[in-house]
């Protein structure tokens, strides 16, 4: 390479995000309800200088009031051609109480059932199927 093409060379932009699949003693997952998406598990973008798992633990916390342990790194979500990657964990909480916020306007505790079916944008159902099914972990998704 020549220098000057280095003066023109940008790094690319990439998204990494953080969601966590919190499930309590009563084997029920954590949803919120966001104003684009509908209901979906909480999770948001990793800031410089944060961990993946510090990400998810204060995105859960800011988006449902939850404070959350994390019991494992489930796996990836690569959207290549939007260049963001999407990492999931598994969680349990263990203190704090449910709030709403902007971008949740609704949070709740269901049954994996029925949370499954409340569940419908994109491939966000199929994410949290792969989080609750160790025979699937870790997993590398590529769409």
């Amino acid at each position: 390479m020549d220098k000057n093409s280095l003066n023109t060379y940008t790094p690319p932009k990439h998204i990494v995000s953080a969601a966590t699949i919190v499930i309590n003693e009563r084997n029920e997952i954590l949803l919120i309800k966001g104003p684009r998406r509908g209901w979906e598990m909480p999770g948001g973008q990793v800031e410089e200088g944060e961990s993946l798992s510090q990400a998810a633990i204060r995105e859960t916390k800011e988006e449902t009031g939850i404070e959350v342990e994390i019991i494992k790194f489930c796996g990836i979500y690569q959207n290549v051609n939007r260049s963001i990657c999407n990492t999931l964990f598994l969680a349990k909480p263990v203190g704090g109480e449910l709030t709403t916020t902007p971008e949740s306007l609704e949070v709740g505790f269901f049954p994996i059932e029925l949370a499954l079916e409340m569940v419908t944008f994109k491939n966000f159902r199929e994410r949290i199927e792969y989080c609750l099914n160790e025979d699937t972990q870790p997993f590398l998704v590529e769409f």
